[in-house]
């Protein structure tokens, strides 16, 4: 059986016992046996056990685990205590300081967020080291599709930030009158100037949380 925060397992049990949950499983469970893959084992779900279903109050989307070593950790965007902030985080925390004047963490380690109720979710939740996108199409897609269509009609005045048009097609289901869809180009150092830096999301959230009754997220 999955191990998965125990909202989460309840919410997403029909996802399990579907043929391609199965197929990935067992691809999963072949690639670690056999390669080197990231996240470690343990940290596959942490998004779910780090931020349960109840708790969500903001959705952040990313795509796929960082592929380099030590990166990886289950959380998007985020990397473990003491490794490089890449480069898009580099950017997303520019964004944040640039909107509340707060210093730049020395940290890239997101899971304060987490705790918060941020889910931090990748589309693809497993990598290969060095290979990137190589578990993309293998079944992850159609569960963390399942995991934000949970999110956006079990619970209602979530914010998502869907930053780039993966993510803004991902989420296409959400509905907005119950929902706050916040969209921008990417952080990537590729698309950031074209308009993430600027976009005021971060406050833009808080706001809504705030006018909802539900406390805002220190970023």
């Amino acid at each position: 059986m999955v191990r998965i925060e125990d909202s989460w397992k309840e919410a997403l049990c029909k996802e399990f016992e579907k043929p391609y949950f199965v197929q990935l499983t067992e691809f999963v469970r072949q690639e670690y046996a056999t390669k080197q893959v990231f996240p470690p084992g343990k940290e596959i779900f942490k998004a779910f056990d780090s931020c349960s279903l109840q708790n969500v109050k903001v959705v952040i989307i990313g795509q796929d685990p960082y592929h380099g070593v030590g990166q990886a950790n289950g959380l998007c965007f985020s990397v473990n205590d003491g490794v490089q902030i890449p480069p898009s985080l580099l950017n997303i925390y520019k964004e944040i300081n640039r909107e509340y004047g707060s210093p730049m963490p020395s940290s890239g380690n997101l899971q304060r967020w987490a705790e918060q109720g941020v889910l931090l979710l990748n589309a693809t939740l497993t990598v290969e080291a060095h290979k990137a996108g190589s578990h993309q199409n293998k079944g992850w897609e159609s569960f963390t599709d399942a995991a934000i269509q949970a999110v956006a009609q079990r619970r209602e005045h979530i914010v998502f930030m869907l930053w780039g048009s993966y993510a803004q097609k991902k989420g296409a289901f959400i509905d907005p009158l119950k929902h706050c869809i916040l969209t921008s180009p990417h952080p990537s150092p590729l698309s950031a100037h074209r308009g993430f830096i600027g976009n005021g999301h971060f406050m833009k959230a808080n706001q809504y949380l705030e006018q909802h009754g539900i406390s805002p997220i220190n970023w």
